[in-house]
C-alpha cells in the first residue's frame, strides 16, 4: 500500500507474527483510510467510525495528524482525500476487532516493545541509506506508541526516554563500529586560529592552576622541539589558496587527535589536547553547541589514545560528527 506520504507492508511470518516495516515520508507514515480498510480487514464504515472516536475522545489531536492531497482516480478525476499519520493507525489498530487487529496489537506489544526495550534492533541497511534522521523518527514514533498505549511501566518509560533521547548517539556508535561515519552536513567556517605564542600562555595558566592543586608535575606543559607550533601550523595550511581543514569541526577535530597522539608535550597531552579543543571551539562560538560534554570529552580523549593510528580518519570523523550533535 503505498501514498505520496509513504508506504505500509503487513505480512505473515512462519511463527504467526506479524511483522509490520515502515517508510517514513515527511517525518511519519500516511495511509487514507482506504488503505487502513485494507490493512485491518474492516469495512470502511467501521474505519471511519474508529477514526471519529479517536478525534472525538480527544486521543489525538486532528490537525496534527491528518493532511489532504489531491489524488486522480480510475475515472480520471481528481478528489481530495485525507492521508492519515501512523499515530492514527495505531490508535486504530487497538480499537479494531478482527484478526488482523490482534494481529496488529500483537506486533505493537511485542515486536515493538522488543526493539525499544531489549536493545532496539533496527534495519542496518536502511540506517546505512537513510541515515540519522530516519533512525531518530522511527524511534521517536515507536517511543510515543509505546506511551501513548500504556505498554510499558514506570521504569520502562525511563528506558524509552534515555532511548529517544540518546537516538543519535546508537547511530554514531553503530556507524563507528561499521567504519561507516560520513562527514556532517552542517560544518562552521573558522573565524579564530589558535596563536603559537597565546596558546603557550594559556597552558602555562592551565599549568599554573594545576600546580597549586596538587594535580601536574613540572613536567606537564613542557614542549618537545616546538612539536605544537608544527600542529598549529599544520591546521592553518592551504593548498591552492584554499585551507586544507576548512572548518572548526575539523580543526578542532585534528588538534585533538594530533595533540594526544604525537605526544607534543612530556607530559599532560591528554589534558592539553582537550584543553585547547575546548578552549578552540570557545574562540570559534561552538563550544555552547557543541554535542560534547565533561564526561563525553574525558572518554573521547581516552579512546583516541589507544585507537590504532590506521583509523586516525575514523576518529576525526567521529569527533566531527559529536560536534555536530546540535547543529543537524
Amino acid at each position: 500500500m503505498q501514498s505520496e506520504y509513504g508506504e505500509i507492508i503487513i505480512y505473515q511470518t512462519e511463527d504467526g507474527q506479524s511483522l509490520l516495516e515502515v517508510h517514513l515520508g515527511k517525518e511519519t507514515v500516511w495511509l487514507t483510510q482506504a488503505q487502513m480498510t485494507a490493512l485491518f480487514e474492516r469495512d470502511k464504515r467501521t474505519i471511519s467510525e474508529h477514526i471519529r472516536n479517536v478525534f472525538k475522545e480527544g486521543e489525538l489531536v486532528e490537525n496534527a495528524v491528518v493532511r489532504k492531497s489531491r489524488t486522480t482516480a480510475s475515472d480520471g478525476k481528481a478528489y481530495e482525500t485525507n492521508y492519515y499519520n501512523l499515530d492514527v493507525t495505531i490508535s486504530v489498530g487497538y480499537r479494531v476487532k478482527s484478526q488482523r487487529g490482534t494481529q496488529f496489537r500483537i506486533w505493537a506489544s511485542s515486536v515493538l516493545k522488543d526493539h525499544l526495550l531489549k536493545g532496539y534492533s533496527f534495519n542496518q541497511k536502511r540506517l546505512a541509506e537513510k541515515g540519522f534522521a530516519d533512525m531518530e523518527q522511527a524511534v521517536a514514533l515507536l517511543t510515543r506508541t509505546l506511551q501513548r498505549n500504556e505498554l510499558v511501566t514506570d521504569e520502562g518509560k525511563a528506558v524509552l526516554e534515555v532511548v529517544g533521547r540518546y537516538a543519535r548517539s546508537w547511530s554514531l556508535l553503530l556507524r563507528y563500529d561499521e567504519d561507516r561515519l560520513e562527514l556532517p552536513k552542517n560544518r562552521h567556517p573558522p573565524k579564530q586560529s589558535l596563536d603559537y605564542g597565546r596558546t603557550g600562555k594559556s597552558i602555562k595558566a592551565l599549568k599554573d592552576d594545576l600546580l597549586a592543586r596538587g594535580e601536574a608535575s613540572e613536567l606537564f606543559g613542557h614542549e618537545r622541539e616546538q612539536h605544537l607550533q608544527g600542529i598549529l601550523g599544520n591546521l592553518d595550511q592551504t593548498f591552492g589558496g584554499q585551507e586544507l581543514y576548512a572548518s572548526v569541526e575539523e580543526k578542532a577535530a585534528h588538534l585533538l587527535y594530533f595533540i594526544i597522539k604525537d605526544h607534543p608535550f612530556s607530559d599532560g597531552n591528554k589534558r592539553i589536547g582537550a584543553f585547547l579543543f575546548l578552549l578552540f571551539l570557545k574562540e570559534n562560538n561552538l563550544l555552547e553547541q557543541s554535542g560534547i560534554n565533561d564526561n563525553g570529552l574525558v572518554a573521547l580523549a581516552l579512546l583516541i589514545a589507544e585507537s590504532d593510528p590506521r583509523q586516525k580518519e575514523l576518529m576525526v570523523r567521529l569527533i566531527m560528527n559529536l560536534l555536530a550533535g546540535d547543529t543537524k
